[in-house]
């Protein structure tokens, strides 16, 4: 369950869901969604490894700061994100400098992975049964719901199309997960709500970054997944029960597995 502008998409005629066109102000709202110069250097430098043998030396730090063409202090936190992310690992002295580490296991979700921690199981599992719950949390939204509670939403659609107009997968997988927790949050029944909310902060803490594949165009991809999760917020706020569970059942089983 989980675009753009100041006002909320609308449905057309064929029942998609339209995005309004992005201000500057909007923009400027969004931009805690900007990854900072250390999260972009880290993610270029992440690239670097990835298409490297894992102990193949990517060059010395100074070396990879000029390439990044960042400050020492930004490319210290840059360091520490690699390093935190399992990407790279850094060996001092003559001959030193940032390595390629293993690659992380990773699970496909449509046209990204997550790359995770040794704990990939545990994500796979906990992705099951958060799929499980879903129509559970949608009966609460349809029930419980209120105006205010639909208006958060879809400030949260907000993000996520700001994230898609980026191509900014993370961002938008982020965004995807505030979303999901805003649903929940709506179940009057503490025992799912608390279950649910569990999952999501599984998933995101064993998940060290995410990219996208190469099955479909990026941009198509979040594209679709948005207007997916606009059409189920607007089907809670019109009280469909019946589209609102078959957009889950969508969103279940097209290979966004959590998106």
């Amino acid at each position: 369950m989980d675009t753009v502008g100041s006002s909320p998409a609308t449905p057309t005629k064929r029942g998609s869901v339209e995005a309004p066109a992005l201000s500057r102000a909007d923009w400027e709202r969004g931009a805690a969604t900007v990854p900072s110069r250390a999260e972009q250097a880290a993610n270029q430098i992440a690239a670097l490894a990835a298409g490297a043998e894992a102990g193949v030396r990517l060059g010395t730090k100074e070396e990879l700061r000029s390439l990044c063409g960042v400050s020492v202090g930004t490319f210290n936190e840059t360091l520490r994100l690699l390093q935190a992310r399992g990407q790279v690992t850094v060996r001092p002295g003559p001959g030193g400098g940032l390595f390629a580490a293993a690659q992380s296991p990773t699970v496909r979700l449509g046209n990204s992975l997550l790359a995770l921690d040794a704990q990939q199981a545990d994500v796979a599992d906990a992705i099951r049964v958060r799929d499980a719950l879903d129509p559970l949390l949608v009966d609460d939204a349809l029930w419980h719901g209120s105006p205010a509670d639909f208006s958060e939403l879809r400030k949260h659609l907000t993000v996520m199309a700001k994230a898609a107009e980026s191509e900014d997968a993370a961002a938008f997988v982020q965004a995807n997960w505030r979303l999901h927790a805003r649903i929940a949050a709506i179940s009057p029944n503490t025992l799912l709500r608390s279950l649910y909310e569990s999952l999501l902060e599984l998933i995101e803490s064993h998940t060290l970054s995410i990219l996208p594949s190469s099955e479909q165009p990026l941009p198509q991809y979040i594209r679709e997944r948005y207007e997916l999760h606009a059409a189920l917020v607007d089907a809670l706020d019109a009280r469909d029960r019946e589209k609102a569970l078959r957009i889950v059942a969508d969103h279940n089983t097209t290979g966004d597995r959590d998106a």
